[in-house]
């Protein structure tokens, strides 16, 4: 089966060697993005799908607008594929494109569709405090996710998994189930299913503000968006930005999804009821700042002080001098 596939980051590099090393197909070209510049020399740095082409001697296209190129759009033409693969490329296919291939283009999607259609379904399902999501591979048509579902694979989402954390397990997830999916489309074995546009919902592109942490909301929310958004969640202390990077909510109602440690810790806290949201609760020895949000406590397990390396919040606890009734946040 010929083969091109379209990607761009890290998240697709499992479903690209998947393809490579499998007998059945043959990857006659890799589409993926321009070079970027990257890093303190500001060099130019190929994207991880790109890399992996070259290694394996495949032909590598990279278009600034894959549907405004008059040669790129007839040397895809002139590969002849049976098929597209498409996994985190990054630009919208024209109807031009999606029409080349013998049977069409495959996407494998990083969620249950038509749940969390769009550009950053893991990080959004992880924001919204989804226990569950998975991968879907589908027939691509010219809308945002929106076609033909093809095969599912579900993936149980733990309290503490990041997004990076969860891109790694879709990514492999991903992988499988386009091997999975290609020879069983290309042989008639597969059903196309419609998505339910009514039940649909949209994961759009992050937003700079969307990193900012509001102290008033549960601790809970707090933790999903820190873990949503990993590394990038900010805040504000002593006038300086603070980057939130890992935290455990100290909520009753997770007590069964707590460590051990930290179902201790909680056995061990006395805070007063009167400590307003943005404000230090207390210091816990060994594991740091313990905040008063909306709704619950919130510890800090690692942060990122502005100008500094990532520390533990028992470090950041001790070397700032951190004390209770502190504020954090807009002052």
């Amino acid at each position: 089966m010929r083969v091109v596939f379209f990607g761009t980051p890290q998240f697709a590099v499992p479903s690209l060697e998947a393809l490579i090393a499998h007998p059945d197909f043959t990857v006659v070209a890799v589409v993926t993005q321009p070079d970027k510049r990257r890093g303190r020399g500001n060099q130019l740095s190929p994207s991880p799908v790109k890399a992996v082409a070259v290694q394996h001697e495949i032909p590598v296209i990279q278009p600034r607008s894959i549907k405004k190129s008059a040669a790129d759009l007839a040397q895809l033409r002139d590969y002849e594929a049976d098929v597209f693969v498409v996994v985190a490329y990054g630009q919208i296919l024209s109807q031009e494109i999606l029409d080349m291939p013998h049977h069409g283009c495959v996407n494998g999607h990083g969620s249950l569709l038509p749940q969390y259609r769009g550009a950053a379904p893991i990080q959004w399902c992880l924001y919204n405090g989804e226990t569950a999501t998975g991968m879907t591979t589908m027939l691509m048509d010219i809308g945002m996710d929106t076609g033909a579902m093809l095969l599912k694979s579900d993936y149980a989402i733990g309290l503490f998994d990041t997004a990076h954390d969860l891109a790694v397990a879709l990514s492999q997830q991903a992988a499988q189930l386009i091997v999975e999916t290609l020879p069983q489309l290309v042989a008639g074995r597969l059903t196309p299913v419609p998505q339910v546009d009514a039940d649909a919902t949209y994961a759009s592109l992050i937003q700079k503000p969307d990193y900012e942490l509001d102290w008033s909301k549960r601790a809970i929310d707090l933790h999903n968006q820190v873990r949503g958004f990993y590394p990038n969640c900010v805040t504000q202390f002593r006038n300086q930005g603070l980057k939130v990077i890992a935290t455990v909510p100290l909520v009753s109602a997770l007590l069964e999804q707590l460590p051990a440690e930290y179902v201790d810790v909680m056995a061990q806290l006395s805070v007063s009821p009167d400590v307003p949201p943005g404000a230090v609760a207390t210091i816990v020895k060994k594991h740091g700042v313990v905040m008063q949000t909306g709704e619950g406590l919130l510890l800090l397990k690692q942060v990122q002080p502005a100008g500094k390396k990532a520390q533990s919040g028992w470090d950041f606890a001790n070397g700032m001098r951190v004390e209770p009734g502190e504020r954090l946040g807009p002052t």
